[in-house]
């Protein structure tokens, strides 16, 4: 399925609006469609993205890289998102202010960018008559619902302000879609790592975090007894599930939030194990200090695993690589980056 959207892409190009274009998602989205020959606009402020991460795609691109327009705003200006949005089909919504640990020291910034820049998008993207948007949600939405897999009927109740964000994009979504007639679909990411995830700052994820404190010598800190898990899903596997979702036909699937995960579950001292076989793949004879433990971390949830049956079924979602595979090409690259 996937083979064949590309393939239709490149031989009918649209033109798209990444937002968050200079984050860790948002390059990544860029990067692929200039690839597949489209025409990207892209969105950032640099709160959380990076110039050196548009600098990597360019230097990725080669000459696709003038098909890129790249605008630095924010999406809580109405008038950014609509300058953004004119002339555009498809909609890859990814700017947020991420992090559930920020958004319970700072809950107005999360609310403001998250659920008020959320907003002015949808509006920006209805008068503009985009095609279809595209958002990002997260697993966090799920908050207290104990069941495993997580299925995306079944919520519970949410444990930061930043799940609440992503909730309240989900409730927007839907009203946009029976108030205008508009087509929306998220995507509730599991755990996202990969190329250009920020390992520095207080709120870094904690694949990046890991790999640039052990390639530094240093002790990776576990919260909690390390028996947390979760559902670890390699960049690759996220880009695939945003494409799919923007050019879907089936009209089944539009209106709908989807898990964009591997469905598989892995302990924190499991990816410390597998994070440091992969470095010693990559830095032989290297020696590397055992982690050290702390106190469970407030608002993160115990386990969680995905059931990606519906996004397989209705978007022909089918993730590309498994925690192995993701760990890999993202710590080869890491150590490229950071050494």
């Amino acid at each position: 399925m996937y083979a064949k959207v590309q393939e239709n892409l490149r031989k009918d190009p649209r033109t798209w609006l990444v937002t968050g274009a200079a984050g860790f998602i948002g390059s990544n989205l860029v990067e692929q469609l200039l690839k597949l020959g489209q025409k990207v606009v892209g969105l950032d402020n640099f709160a959380t993205g990076h110039a050196r991460n548009l600098e990597d795609v360019k230097s990725e691109v080669g000459t696709a890289w003038s098909r890129f327009t790249f605008h630095e705003g924010d999406i809580v200006n109405l008038n950014d998102c609509v300058k953004c949005c004119e002339g555009v089909e498809l909609v890859l919504h990814q700017a947020a202010l991420g992090s559930v640990p920020r958004s319970i020291k700072d809950p107005i910034s999360s609310n403001h960018s998250n659920v008020d820049g959320f907003l002015n998008m949808l509006v920006a993207a209805r008068d503009a008559g985009v095609a279809r948007f595209v958002y990002a949600s997260s697993s966090s939405v799920y908050g207290d619902h104990p069941a495993l897999p997580k299925v995306e009927s079944q919520i519970g109740r949410q444990l930061s302000p930043y799940a609440v964000t992503k909730y309240v994009n989900e409730l927007y979504a839907s009203v946009f879609e029976s108030a205008y007639g508009m087509e929306l679909i998220g995507l509730r990411y599991f755990n996202v790592f990969g190329k250009r995830q920020d390992p520095q700052g207080a709120y870094a994820a904690v694949i990046p975090k890991w790999v640039a404190a052990l390639v530094a010598g240093e002790q990776c800190s576990i919260y909690g007894d390390g028996e947390t898990s979760r559902d670890f899903c390699y960049i690759d596997n996220a880009v695939q599930a945003n494409i799919l979702a923007a050019c879907c036909e089936n009209a089944e699937a539009v209106g709908s939030v989807y898990n964009v995960a591997v469905g598989e579950r892995t302990s924190l001292n499991e990816l410390y194990g597998a994070i440091v076989e992969s470095l010693k793949a990559e830095k032989a004879a290297t020696d590397f200090p055992p982690p050290s433990y702390s106190e469970f971390r407030e608002g993160d949830v115990r386990h969680s695993l995905a059931d990606i049956s519906a996004a397989e079924k209705l978007l022909g979602y089918k993730p590309s690589h498994k925690l192995a595979q993701g760990l890999k090409s993202a710590i080869a690259w890491y150590v490229d980056n950071l050494s």
